[in-house]
């Protein structure tokens, strides 16, 4: 194998920490605001769960794979700087403590590393239009399932003590806790996977998108290795100072997010996790009041949100620049 295809999937197992380590805060941070799980148990489960759910199908990672640029018309140089600037925007945020979309980043990344390279021309219109409407739509659906989702749980337990019905839904998050790493690792370890088989593509060592199980396992162990180390800044963003959460409200944003992940894996559609659920626990909070949510923080999160793209897009052509002059 070339060094500098070497070289391309060792960044990529990079990025794909740096999203675990962000997005670890998706599947663990109601379970650990509400005292459900330790942190340490949390984080375990959920890495073992991300590794599991990375399994489960590589549609994501053929959609990464096609649908954003023909492999056939990239270069070491456009991989790599998509990589790199998805990588740094993911590690800045996580020390900063804000959750961000790592599809949102890699998508960019890859735009803007090809459009420097060879020209808008060059770009899958349609399939970037897919990507995005499934980026685009899932955090609404965050909100709407999560809201009825926690308003049938009011209609039915609503008349049971708060202590019962915390009691119950607390062994219950454990279970949802675990569907929600399980979906992550459905679809953001796949994200990886489609990055190191269109290089492998492009450089003749295979002959069609069909994911190498070796990527899968690579992929997947970065993605669980990043989930162990825990954005714990991140985790207390979305799990204490957002909202104050209990085990029933926990369970209703990760159920609600766990359906919709495994949904869009299923069908192969990229969506971001850290959207997903960030948007089911406000729509979990709206059930109590709109003043339960803490909008200032949730206004931060949007704007990193928004500017993940722009962002990533930028630092990608500047890299490939930089990059082209190496190699």
């Amino acid at each position: 194998m070339p060094d500098i295809l070497i070289l391309i999937i060792i960044l990529a197992v990079f990025f794909d920490i740096s999203n675990g380590w962000n997005d670890s805060a998706n599947a663990i941070a109601t379970v650990v605001s509400t005292k459900v799980l330790s942190p340490l148990t949390a984080v375990t489960l959920a890495a073992v769960m991300n590794i599991v759910g990375a399994f489960l199908t590589t549609a994501v990672a053929k959609t990464i794979g096609k649908d954003i640029v023909d492999p056939k018309a990239i270069t070491d140089a456009v991989v790599m700087a998509a990589l790199a600037s998805a990588f740094l925007w993911n590690t800045v945020m996580t020390l900063v403590g804000l959750p961000v979309s790592a599809s949102h980043a890699l998508v960019g990344g890859i735009i803007g590393a090809a459009a420097a390279h060879g020209g808008t021309s060059i770009l899958n219109t349609a399939g970037i239009m897919k990507i995005f409407t499934s980026l685009l739509v899932s955090p609404f659906l965050g909100i709407l399932i999560g809201y009825a989702f926690m308003k049938l749980i009011l209609n039915l337990f609503g008349n049971h003590a708060p202590g019962t019905v915390n009691k119950y839904f607390g062994r219950l998050q454990i279970i949802s806790s675990a569907l929600m790493a399980f979906g992550h690792g459905s679809n953001d370890a796949q994200k990886v996977m489609g990055i190191i088989t269109m290089a492998l593509l492009s450089k003749g060592v295979i002959h069609t998108l069909d994911v190498p199980m070796w990527v899968v396992f690579t992929a997947a162990s970065a993605m669980g290795l990043g989930t162990f180390f825990g954005g714990w800044k991140v985790i207390k963003t979305i799990g204490v100072k957002m909202l104050k959460l209990e085990p029933v409200h926990g369970f209703a944003a990760e159920t609600s997010s766990t359906l919709i992940i495994l949904g869009a894996s299923t069908l192969g559609l990229p969506v971001s996790t850290t959207h997903v659920i960030s948007t089911a626990i406000l729509g979990v909070g709206a059930t109590k009041r709109l003043s339960a949510v803490r909008w200032g923080i949730a206004g931060k999160i949007v704007m990193a949100w928004i500017l993940t793209l722009p962002v990533c897009i930028a630092i990608a052509w500047w890299l490939l620049r930089l990059f082209s002059r190496w190699m």
